[in-house]
């Protein structure tokens, strides 16, 4: 299968060339949602529903999911591709590593601000293609987003990896997600490649159409389209009522959009546990580990 406009070879039934960013199932002014209906003014995230695609210089493939996923991505010659800090699995032998503070001492003080790595590692092919896997420190999926020439906002969390062409910006997220402690930055990336994204749990996808309003708690959020409208709120009327629901800091957006939800919440699991952890002093309800003889 070629693309009609550029005639890059692409993947059977690949809705998306990688090489010049070309919708082929694309339609004018609107795209249809899942709920019916349809959503104008927004390109959408698109995923290719086999987990496999390729663009300028790569391909890629996520294999294991949704619990244990894992990111392949195949690396042509000289070709790089920019990840987390210790998100790295694996990598070919002729692949070369290199870690360094993108955006200079002001972008990695952003990045640590940001709960971020204040390093970016950098992954290039040398000497022929080379294989770099990549996964999340927490069991759950992987979304490989291909972007043409768009913006998203992630969580900073769930930024796993992404092609070296793409700009990463560490932004204020708001004073309430501060006070709500669901994380006070998000992540803008800007331009056209691969994206990868991770989440705790399977991800979820919702299609909202224009001047559907719709609430997602903070801790649930992976990514959302740039264009997408939203502000941060109480969960519920009151200070008072909103911690006795149970419920924090909540994003309410207005579409036209699409958002990624994890299923999961990796805080809620940390309070769960936290009961179960030995304490030093010996109170609060845990237990206990003396290693003293």
């Amino acid at each position: 299968m070629n693309c009609p406009k550029c005639g890059a070879q692409m993947l059977p039934g690949a809705g998306f060339c990688g090489g010049c960013g070309y919708r082929v199932d694309a339609q004018a002014g609107a795209q249809s949602s899942p709920q019916g209906g349809s959503y104008a003014g927004a390109q959408g995230i698109h995923i290719d529903q086999d987990s496999r695609g390729q663009g300028r210089g790569y391909s890629y493939e996520v294999l294991h999911q949704p619990s244990f996923s894992l990111a392949v991505v195949n690396l042509q010659a000289e070709q790089s591709i920019q990840a987390e800090a210790g998100a790295m699995v694996s990598m070919s032998a002729n692949v070369e590593l290199q870690s360094q503070m993108k955006g200079g001492l002001f972008g990695a003080i952003k990045r640590a601000a940001g709960g971020e790595s204040a390093f970016i590692s950098t992954f290039t092919a040398r000497g022929g293609p080379g294989e770099v896997t990549f996964a999340p420190g927490a069991p759950g999926d992987i979304a490989a987003i291909e972007m043409t020439n768009q913006s998203f906002f992630v969580q900073s969390s769930s930024y796993l990896a992404g092609d070296s062409s793409l700009n990463v910006d560490t932004k204020w997220g708001g004073a309430k997600s501060f006070f709500g402690g669901e994380g006070l930055f998000v992540l803008l990336v800007q331009g056209q490649g691969l994206l990868l994204v991770s989440s705790f749990g399977a991800i979820h996808r919702k299609q909202l159409r224009a001047g559907e309003r719709y609430v997602v708690d903070t801790g649930h959020l992976v990514a959302w389209e740039g264009t997408t409208q939203y502000t941060l709120r109480k969960a519920a009327a009151g200070f008072f009522r909103s911690m006795m629901s149970g419920e924090g800091i909540v994003a309410e957006f207005t579409g036209p959009g699409e958002l990624l939800i994890q299923t999961r919440n990796l805080a809620a699991l940390a309070g769960l546990l936290k009961p179960f952890f030995p304490t030093q002093g010996g109170g609060g309800g845990g237990f206990n580990l003396n290693l003293g003889g």
